[in-house]
């Protein structure tokens, strides 16, 4: 005899089916945590140009274009390695961003997840990824950018006590 069985009963009976996480939040999007608008330098701009800039301003990377459309990544470590006694490369003022900067770069569109790029810029054990929309350099997303995002999460997760919880 077939009996009827009710909606409850029904999620009782699935419930067990499921997997134990389905109220999982959405993972945010790279835009959220990224640097907007960076700074960029042309290709055929001085290194000592971009030296000086990266130093002013006290970042680590430096996205590069050509013609005004994305054609790299400058960075304060491809500087002092070009300029380091080993190689014996001709003065800084003699070299542009063109002969140091990497046309190999880690660019990602807008739209990703924040995981999945923290992910992939630890396994390739890069510093950054440029964020694009379109083709267009939107932002920049680093290490730094990273921990910020860690802490965000972290306090979001386990908040400060308050006075009255101090033991």
């Amino acid at each position: 005899m077939a009996g009827t069985v009710s909606a409850e009963q029904h999620r009782q009976v699935h419930d067990c089916d499921r997997p134990a996480v389905m109220n999982r939040h959405r993972s945010p999007s790279i835009l959220a945590y990224m640097t907007p608008f960076p700074y960029s330098i042309e290709v055929e701009a001085p290194l000592a140009e971009a030296h000086a800039f990266l130093r002013e301003r006290q970042i680590r990377h430096l996205p590069v274009t050509r013609n005004g459309e994305l054609a790299g990544i400058l960075t304060d470590r491809d500087i002092k390695l070009a300029l380091g006694p080993d190689l014996g490369s001709p003065p800084e003022r003699e070299l542009r961003v063109a002969d140091v900067f990497q046309p190999e770069t880690y660019v990602v569109d807008a739209g990703e997840r924040l995981e999945d790029v923290a992910n992939r810029m630890a396994e390739r054990h890069v510093g950054s990824a440029l964020v694009t929309r379109g083709g267009k350099l939107v932002g920049i997303f680093t290490t730094t950018d990273a921990c910020r995002a860690l802490a965000r999460v972290l306090r979001e997760q386990h908040p400060a006590p308050g006075p009255d919880q101090v033991a």
